[in-house]
C-alpha cells in the first residue's frame, strides 16, 4: 500500500463540507493520524479566527482515525466518540492547521486519545482529550 493510498479526501460529509484532509500514513512518526486544513474565510468566525467547532471537528477526526489505525492500518475501522473535551489555546487566522492524535490508554474496544491542533508555524491552537469506542463489525450495515 502506498502512502498516497493513505491520504483520504472527501470520504465523509464533514470532510467535504469543511475541506480537511485525513492522513493515516503515520508520517507523523508517533502512530497517530493527522488531518490538515488550509484556512480560508469560510473557516473563520466573526472575529476573523478559526471557528471553535471546526477546530474541534479536526481534533475529533484525527483522534477517531488514530483509534482506527490501532486495528486497521488504512484508518477506516469505525470508532465512535464517547466524549471529547477541547481546550482552546491560541487563535488561528490563515495558513494550514494540522491535528494529530495520540493514544494515551485504554483496552481492546475503548481508547483514550489526546490530540493537538497546531498552526504551520508550530503554534499550539487547541488540544483535546477523548474517549473512543470501536464499533463492532456485526453492527455495521
Amino acid at each position: 500500500m502506498s502512502t498516497q493510498d493513505l491520504i483520504i479526501h472527501g470520504e465523509t460529509g464533514p470532510q467535504r463540507l469543511i475541506g480537511y484532509v485525513l492522513d493515516v500514513s503515520n508520517s507523523a512518526g508517533d502512530g497517530g493520524a493527522r488531518c490538515w486544513l488550509d484556512l480560508n474565510d469560510s473557516h473563520l468566525n466573526r472575529h476573523g479566527v478559526l471557528h471553535g467547532g471546526i477546530a474541534t471537528t479536526m481534533l475529533d477526526s484525527a483522534s477517531g482515525a488514530t483509534g482506527s489505525m490501532s486495528v486497521d492500518p488504512t484508518g477506516r475501522a469505525p470508532f465512535l466518540t464517547i466524549s471529547l473535551t477541547t481546550q482552546f489555546i491560541a487563535p488561528a487566522r490563515r495558513g494550514r492547521v494540522t491535528a494529530t492524535g495520540l493514544i494515551t490508554g485504554g483496552g481492546r474496544s475503548t481508547l483514550f486519545i489526546a490530540a493537538r491542533l497546531e498552526a504551520q508555524d508550530g503554534t499550539l491552537i487547541a488540544t483535546s482529550n477523548g474517549v473512543f469506542r470501536r464499533v463492532p463489525t456485526e453492527r455495521l450495515p
